[in-house]
């Protein structure tokens, strides 16, 4: 991925002028003057890690697989959300790990985690760079340098079990490759997070990444049937038989860890074929709660979707959803509702069937397939929309919570007013839009995406919006993240989401599996 953008360079999303034309209407967008800093031309703290570390180091993973040139620090010198993209706007020093190392199995792992518990270097795991939370911040923690420990070599389909219906991949294989590699056998792992062309395996798994097709195929953590991971003072191996009455289960120990536990080196996920029938179809609905009813008694009865998604009115008017036409014309008044159906065509047809009749029986009036389509053409396209808007002086982020059914609407209000409020505060009025991605049968997620005008300093701009929001869902009973993870930026929240005494329990196993604390300081964990 660029430096300092999202993803392909060759893919990026110039504004179009319906869209410059609906900002400067609805937040008063400023054009901006502002220029791209070249790599080159970028600033970054001198590596402190000392030749005596680098030649041990590069004496585990080989001279090649240690790089401490600048380039190779700056792509691993954070992740993706839009404070990261705008503190790589900044003229200034930056920060970035002291060393990239790159090793290539286990063994390597492991004695890249001995040698800097006793040297007192902090370790980032690093899989992607997609992380959106600030976990991948080359926070030092007190210790004598930080090195990014990239899991890109981790790269193979380790077994495939057709009978059983399950896989082993390297923590490094992306998304992409992941389908490449299974669908060669015929198989599909289903697993299309907003961040799929990037992210990896291993990344899934330490932030509990939920996909688009959640409502068929699950949360990543839902398909993981075993891992593999690296600490400090051992191996753990996890995951033995499909269910087990063993104790608590430790993957659930594993899964989120967020890399400050140790290093997941593979995983072994649940898959299937590859489907041999899809089916689309877009619904409008009159208002948010119509259609979120509507989800929920679809989720309720469980008539089978593989994708159901509802857009408000405020990202419905815009065409967010679709991405193809957004701020051009709209789809449909009220609310846009989506539904993907995947599985024998027999399958397919019942439940599509099934749901289309729930649905319209409850206020839904179908738009046909086109509006779904649209959706999954531009569905990983939305980051690259972002970058633009950065650059044309508009604030733009997304954040996310779940909450019970019943505390739907109130949650959702609570979270739109704080954010209004907050930027409002800055003298910007402000877009929120939001809707619900992933559904279960006792509640769903609220994803929230915002655009505003950059006023004064950006990056504190956000900070204020997002820490309001953030209040507002704890306040109103919503986690503080669904499936972004924690990191830095909500670790502040993660004693009122888990307690005094689970955050006990958290740095109990910190201290068991890490006794160094090397591993990602300054995330997860209060």
């Amino acid at each position: 991925m660029k430096w300092n953008a999202w993803g392909d360079p060759a893919a990026a999303k110039p504004l179009s002028e319906g869209i410059r034309s609906l900002l400067k209407q609805a937040v008063g967008l400023q054009d901006s003057g502002e220029t791209d800093i070249a790599a080159d031309d970028v600033r970054l703290r001198p590596s402190a890690l000392s030749p005596a570390d680098k030649d041990a180091l590069a004496g585990i993973v080989g001279p090649e697989y240690c790089r401490t040139d600048d380039r190779d620090r700056l792509l691993r010198a954070g992740g993706k959300s839009t404070l990261d993209l705008l503190r790589r706007r900044d003229a200034g020093v930056q920060d970035a790990p002291d060393a990239v190392l790159l090793p290539g199995d286990d063994d390597a792992v492991a004695a890249i985690l001995g040698y800097c518990s006793e040297h007192r270097i902090a370790v980032i795991p690093f899989g992607g760079g997609t992380n959106v939370v600030g976990g991948l911040d080359p926070t030092r923690g007190g210790f004598e340098a930080v090195v990014s420990l990239d899991l890109h070599r981790f790269d193979q389909l380790i077994e495939l079990d057709e009978v059983s219906g399950q896989a082993t991949l390297g923590a490094g294989v992306t998304g992409p490759d992941a389908e490449r590699l299974l669908g060669a056998r015929g198989f599909s792992l289903g697993h299309f997070p907003q961040s799929f062309e990037y992210a990896t395996i291993g990344g899934f798994a330490a932030t509990r990444s939920s996909g688009q097709d959640s409502a068929g195929y699950g949360r990543f953590d839902d398909m993981v049937r075993g891992l593999r991971m690296v600490t400090p003072v051992g191996t753990l191996e996890l995951g033995r038989a499909p269910a087990s009455a063993a104790g608590p289960d430790l993957r659930q120990l594993l899964l989120g860890s967020e890399g400050t536990f140790g290093v997941i080196t593979q995983v072994r996920v649940r898959v299937h074929r590859i489907p041999e029938a899809v089916a689309y179809e877009a619904w409008s609905f009159p208002d948010f709660e119509t259609g979120a009813a509507a989800l929920r008694a679809v989720t309720q009865i469980g008539t089978g979707p593989t994708v159901i998604r509802l857009s408000d009115e405020v990202e419905t008017g815009v065409n967010l959803a679709t991405t193809e036409a957004i701020g051009e014309s709209q789809i449909t008044g009220g609310c846009l509702g989506l539904t993907v159906f995947e599985g024998t065509k027999e399958h397919v047809e019942s439940r599509h069937a099934e749901t289309s009749a729930l649905l319209a029986g409850r206020g839904g009036t179908s738009l046909g397939e086109g509006p779904a389509r649209a959706w999954e053409r531009g569905r990983f396209g939305a980051p690259y929309l972002r970058d633009s808007l950065l650059s044309a002086g508009a604030l733009c982020e997304t954040l996310e919570t779940a909450t019970d059914w019943a505390g739907v609407p109130t949650l959702k209000a609570a979270v739109t007013q704080a954010l209004t409020d907050a930027l409002a505060e800055t003298g910007t009025p402000a877009l929120v839009m939001c809707h619900i991605s992933h559904v279960y049968p006792t509640g769903a997620s609220l994803y929230f995406t915002i655009v505003a005008g950059q006023r004064g300093n950006p990056i504190e701009q956000w900070r204020a919006a997002k820490k309001a929001a953030s209040d507002a869902i704890i306040a109103h009973g919503g986690t503080i993240t669904h499936h972004h993870a924690v990191g830095a930026d909500h670790r502040p929240w993660m004693r009122a989401e888990v307690g005094e005494l689970g955050v006990q329990v958290l740095r109990a196993v910190k201290a068991t599996l890490d006794p160094a604390g090397i591993l990602n300081p300054g995330k997860l964990i209060p």
